[in-house]
């Protein structure tokens, strides 16, 4: 077995399945830099990211997959675990090899992972487009940072574009670094040092970044979710099932 190493991103993966082909590999075991840990038993191979190599691989598998499928591969992709990227390498060389409708074989156990994977980083998203409160902040810009389990900023911008299309807003992974700019035209990639002060608190910004009307705004809104909340009817249990703890960091209500 040979080990190719890429640098992590989708081109490179897609890079990599296109190298195999190439190449004439037998069996490869795919891991990327950040996760590679020298191994004097295997080969090594070196995948250099090449666009037009990703392209011609990513639209073989667009031939043969619809849509849906294809978001679920990059979704999957977005997940960043380290298993994952050996799951989707196996799973696009099963769709080349094959023929149309391949991926609705769930016996294969690269279609199984792809699309468990898949669900996954879905509710993640889901959970972020529920959970994200923004603060004002005194330049106009309505702003939050998360740390979601998975990198879903990338499958945010559509959500957050379409309801928020009036106002500036920035929402800044922290664990990732990096952030959306919406600029009431189109939405960039953004990244910046955070100080300490400013990361050790994830539901809010440091006072002199926000709006003078910021502070007011969360206690209504606090008032708002004490008041329409019924004692006689509160269930824990079920609460924690569809808001887990985790994500209570994000959400003013939950804060003091």
């Amino acid at each position: 077995m040979e080990t190719y190493l890429f640098d992590g991103t989708l081109e490179g993966l897609l890079t990599s399945v296109f190298y195999f082909y190439q190449r004439k590999t037998k069996s490869i075991k795919l891991v990327s830099k950040e996760h590679y840990l020298p191994d004097v038993f295997n080969n090594c191979f070196t995948v250099v990211s090449e666009d037009e190599k990703a392209r011609r691989v990513w639209n073989g598998l667009k031939k043969k997959l619809g849509k849906e499928w294809m978001l679920h591969f990059y979704k999957a992709f977005l997940s960043e675990q380290p298993d994952i990227f050996q799951d989707l390498f196996e799973f696009a060389r099963y769709i080349i090899d094959n023929a149309e409708g391949a991926e609705e074989n769930y016996g294969n156990k690269y279609v199984l992972a792809i699309s468990q994977m898949s669900h996954k980083v879905h509710r993640e998203k889901h959970r972020m487009e529920a959970f994200i409160r923004f603060q004002k902040t005194s330049d106009d810009i309505f702003y939050a940072h998360i740390e979601p389990d998975y990198n879903v900023l990338p499958l945010l911008i559509e959500h957050f574009q379409n309801r928020y299309a009036d106002q500036k807003w920035i929402i800044y992974d922290l664990k990732r670094k990096y952030g959306l700019f919406y600029d009431l035209d189109k939405v960039e990639e953004i990244a910046f040092d955070f100080s300490s002060e400013m990361s050790s608190n994830l539901n809010a910004l440091p006072e002199q970044f926000l709006d003078p009307q910021e502070e007011l705004y969360s206690v209504l809104w606090k008032d708002y979710f004490r008041s329409t909340n019924i004692p006689s009817r509160k269930n824990m249990k079920l609460h924690i099932r569809h808001v887990p703890r985790r994500y209570w960091k994000y959400l003013s209500e939950k804060q003091g």
